[in-house]
């Protein structure tokens, strides 16, 4: 687990029980106007990630891919919400910006985004970008982003939890 800085961390996953381990760690630290940056290819885990996130988070709803529907919504015990969106499908950021998604950055929930890349001027300047590579097929590589000083907290808060160091 190279420890890069203060605002970055990059670790291997070895199946896709681990990726959704970590991602329940995350989740756990989440907090409304969360921004959590999901990037990398297609099978790299981030919904496997993203169903982690949820889980620590408490979301009482199964977790599914949002690509035909672009954003699910799951609801937790105490009627919180966290918002899944999948930009992958989105042709231009006027399209994004037409489907109200700046919105979502307004604090009501947590923020997970898959494809963030496709949307990233609608993106809050300061979020957790994490990405995922495919190494094999089981193994996943991550490498953490925080921006800002909120992530970079929270980045620390989540070195300790899963990996406490």
């Amino acid at each position: 687990m190279p420890i890069l800085d203060e605002r970055s961390l990059e670790f291997l996953s070895h199946s896709p029980e681990q990726t959704e381990r970590l991602g329940v760690r995350l989740g756990e630290l989440a907090r409304p106007g969360d921004v959590f940056c999901l990037a990398g290819d297609l099978g790299a885990g981030k919904t496997t990630l993203a169903k982690g996130i949820a889980r620590g988070w408490g979301a009482l709803d199964q977790v599914t891919s949002p690509s035909f529907v672009l954003i699910n919504e799951y609801r937790r015990a105490d009627s919180h919400r966290l918002f899944h969106l999948d930009a992958f499908r989105l042709e231009s950021r006027a399209e994004a910006a037409a489907l109200g998604l700046s919105d979502l950055f307004d604090g009501v929930g947590p923020v997970l985004v898959e494809w963030p890349e496709r949307v990233q001027e609608l993106l809050p300047a300061e979020r957790l970008w994490i990405s995922l590579h495919w190494v094999d097929e089981m193994r996943r590589n991550f490498r953490f982003e925080a921006n800002g000083l909120h992530y970079e907290r929270l980045l620390r808060r989540f070195r300790q939890a899963a990996f406490g160091g």
